[in-house]
């Protein structure tokens, strides 16, 4: 036997109240992401890239009241155009956000307006805006559920669906203040820094024609979660010409090194044929070769990408970074121990850049030659201490370890490199190996230890959140 009225269609009040009960759960589901880091598989790391970065948001740091040791920028690879901050003094950028700046004074703008809501803690007063929402929902849920079940069935559904419109007004209303605050803090930076304001209207135009190509309406940011960009462009204006670095020149080397990274980017992330269409052979700059080298090795036309490097190379032999791709595409190439002359080098012109390091360390481990491989651990440990969330170079240590007949701490090794990129399962099993197999109380165990509680922790917090 059925019920006679399953088949029934919804009544109008039933259909307010599952949209309002749907606004709610969203609300609370943006409170619960807000607070998520961000997936590891989808950050890109590159030390050129990571010095650059650090080096174009130093100044701007200097003038905040941030220490420049605690802010920390990072790029995730999405060819959306976007930028955000989360995890305390962390900014997230998007790939597509650098592929889509002509100039660095274009990303500081960016990273000027991102400082802006570190130092408002608009991350932090975030779950304000959200508790503000919940509560006018939650308020007019019990009302219009009320007015419903004592038979005002229309009543009711007005109830809940001047509760949701108001409960979302005042949300967006809360992100507007919070970008316009960004918006002045970030003019106040670049003016104390003495970076031109003329990048962040440059790239605030680019989104404005987004917007326009779009068909985004630019009448009312009432809906909104950003003031519209029309209105920011000539707010900032007004005050980033009033500014004596208004004519201020972009910093020349940071411009030259931007460029680089742009290419450099472009070339790992894009289709090799966008990159070589973008950048034909005949244009012989450096950015240009250091893309299509790129691109040729995507392709799996090693020679072709060396020739682009060597040429490279003969322009500055000791660019560390030139070295670097160098070692790299010999070491993916099948050759390693071709490729260590280049990272050796490399590593010691970068004074052991942990990440160029790690690379170094996989070429000694895969020529299979076991006279390498008290020198792979030796710079694996060093590449860990100097940055210790790096899984490829914990799992590289893992390797040394393990072809030592050392299996606790290969295991230990890989109970690190599983944590950080958040196998909480893999992390749980293999500190517990650890630990069976390292005196107890040692720093070893103690950290293998750690490890399995905070994956344990972890483990448990993601299947309360399913």
């Amino acid at each position: 036997m059925t019920s006679a009225t399953a088949s029934l269609p919804a009544s109008p009040s039933s259909r307010h109240f599952a949209r309002l009960l749907y606004f709610f759960f969203a609300l609370l589901a943006l409170a619960v992401f807000a607070a998520q880091p961000v997936a590891a598989q989808s950050i890109l790391r590159d030390a050129e890239t990571e010095e650059l970065f650090s080096d174009m948001v130093a100044p701007l740091v200097a003038v905040s009241e941030l220490d420049a040791d605690d802010v920390e920028v990072i790029l995730i690879n999405d060819k959306q155009i976007n930028a955000f901050v989360a995890g305390g003094q962390r900014m997230f950028f998007y790939s597509g956000t650098i592929a889509a700046a002509d100039s660095a004074v274009e990303i500081q703008g960016i990273m000027a307006h991102e400082l802006g809501h570190i130092t408002g803690g608009h991350i932090i007063r975030f779950n304000e805006g959200i508790e503000t929402a919940t509560g006018i929902t939650i308020l007019s849920l019990i009302l219009g559920a009320a007015a419903i079940a004592a038979g005002a069935g229309d009543a009711g559904a007005g109830i809940l669906a001047a509760g949701q419109q108001a409960a979302l007004g005042k949300f967006l209303a809360f992100s507007r203040v919070q970008e316009r605050a960004a918006d002045a803090a970030g003019a106040r930076y670049l003016s104390a820094a003495g970076i031109t304001g003329r990048g962040s209207i440059d790239f605030f135009k680019k989104l404005q024609n987004y917007e326009f190509r779009l068909g985004i309406p630019q009448e009312d940011s009432y809906g909104r979660t950003h003031p519209l960009t029309g209105e920011r462009v000539s707010l900032l204006r007004e005050v980033y010409q009033a500014d004596p670095a208004w004519d201020t020149p972009p910093d020349p080397e940071i411009e030259r090194r931007f460029q680089r990274v742009k290419a450099k980017l472009l070339g790992f992330t894009s289709e090799p044929a966008v990159t070589l269409r973008e950048f034909p052979e005949s244009d012989r700059t450096i950015p240009a070769r250091y893309a299509r080298a790129y691109a040729w090795h995507k392709s799996a036309y090693p020679d072709r990408a060396l020739q682009e490097v060597q040429e490279l190379l003969a322009i500055d032999p000791t660019d560390p970074y030139f070295l670097e791709l160098e070692g790299q595409i010999l070491l993916e190439s099948g050759r390693p121990r071709e490729a260590l002359k280049s990272l050796r080098r490399a590593v010691n012109l970068t004074n052991n850049h942990p990440l160029i390091a790690s690379l170094f360390g996989h070429a000694l481990i895969a020529t299979e030659d076991d006279q390498h491989f008290d020198e792979a651990e030796k710079v694996l440990k060093a590449a860990v201490i100097k940055d210790n969330r790096n899984p490829f170079a914990w799992y590289q240590l893992g390797v040394v370890y393990s072809r030592k007949g050392d299996t606790a701490r290969a295991q230990l090794a890989t109970a690190e490199s599983a944590l950080l990129q958040r196998n909480y399962g893999g992390a749980i099993r293999s500190s517990q190996i650890a630990m069976a197999g390292i005196d107890e109380n040692t720093p070893d165990w103690i950290r293998a230890q750690d490890i399995s509680l905070i994956a344990k922790s972890e483990f448990e917090r993601a299947a309360k959140r399913r």
